[in-house]
């Protein structure tokens, strides 16, 4: 079925898909998603300890027309759609959604390089103005590509670069995430980054400590963490006070979280809790199968 077939259906039938999906996630993964969701159809997420959003560019081609994805998100229990445009951020809040982390700058464009930084800083600028405005408390920003850099090099800048954007995102209480990526994973675009600087957590960790800032964090990819370095649960509880946005996907190939791959969300959503984890985790993967179904199942199974 076509990505505009699927648009064009926001239906009963979707709304079935929905409820099927999280009693198929609670029947395969143990999840604790209720008949009685199902039967009055109440969001797939009744618990709401985790707040959980979704990740724009993945999903946005199956429901193109904001205001129907964002009908998407309120029914699955979610309270945003991240990393999309400002411009459709009212439209957002008329539904009651948030954006939980905003776009800026590229993952090939980063601090690690420095005739990159003016690039990264001017649009992180702008986008911690309109974060400010409309109540968005994150940005994400990435290290860049290594493009030759030794990973010494690479560090030294991006501690050098972040430290030029934290005075902005203090002042204006944002909180700018860096991201580490997967460079293992070069099987198909967007599974992996392949030559980007920042592939491992204790690596990305580190910047942040030499930056020193209360509104400078890591964007924490559970499936980027699970490539390059495993150990999740532990990682979480080490490095908790530099969390600030959390994503999920199933591995390997970055698809559903369903049993077909590897990581045990739930126990890693109640070590969140447990660490005092308030933020958000943004369902980020790449559906292989009916979105619905995908999604309603990932949801039920973060709703812990």
């Amino acid at each position: 079925m076509s990505d505009a077939t699927h648009s064009s259906e926001f239906s009963r039938r979707q709304w079935m898909q929905i409820s099927a999906g999280s009693l198929a996630a609670a029947s395969v993964l143990g999840t604790s998603a209720s008949v009685k969701s199902a039967e009055t159809k109440e969001p797939v997420a009744s618990n709401q300890r985790i707040k959980q959003s979704l990740v724009n560019w993945c999903y946005n081609k199956t429901w193109p027309d904001v205001e129907e994805y964002c009908k998407v998100a309120a029914k699955l229990g979610c309270q945003s759609i991240e990393l999309i445009d400002p411009q459709h951020w009212p439209t957002l809040k008329k539904f009651g959604l948030t954006c939980a982390i905003a776009g800026s700058h590229g993952f090939r464009t980063g601090f690690n390089n420095r005739n990159e930084w003016d690039e990264c800083l001017a649009v992180l600028r702008e986008r911690i103005q309109q974060c400010k405005e409309f109540g968005v408390e994150r940005v994400i920003t990435f290290t860049g590509m290594a493009n030759g850099l030794s990973k010494e090099e690479g560090f030294e800048n991006c501690v050098a670069g972040l430290k030029e954007i934290a005075p902005d995102a203090e002042k204006n209480n944002v909180t700018v995430c860096l991201e580490m990526l997967n460079t293992r994973d070069s099987s198909q675009p967007m599974t992996g980054h392949p030559g980007y600087q920042g592939d491992h957590c204790d690596y990305c960790i580190d910047i942040l400590k030499e930056v020193n800032s209360s509104h400078v964090k890591l964007l924490f990819d559970i499936y980027h963490v699970q490539i390059m370095d495993g150990d999740v649960i532990r990682r979480i509880r080490e490095h908790k006070d530099w969390i600030g946005h959390i994503h999920t996907a199933g591995n390997p190939g970055r698809g559903e979280l369903d049993d077909t791959q590897e990581i045990n969300y739930p126990p890693i959503m109640r070590a969140l809790l447990e660490v005092g984890y308030t933020g958000y985790v943004g369902q980020e993967f790449i559906p292989t199968r009916d979105p619905w179904d995908g999604l309603a199942e990932a949801v039920a199974v973060c709703d812990v």
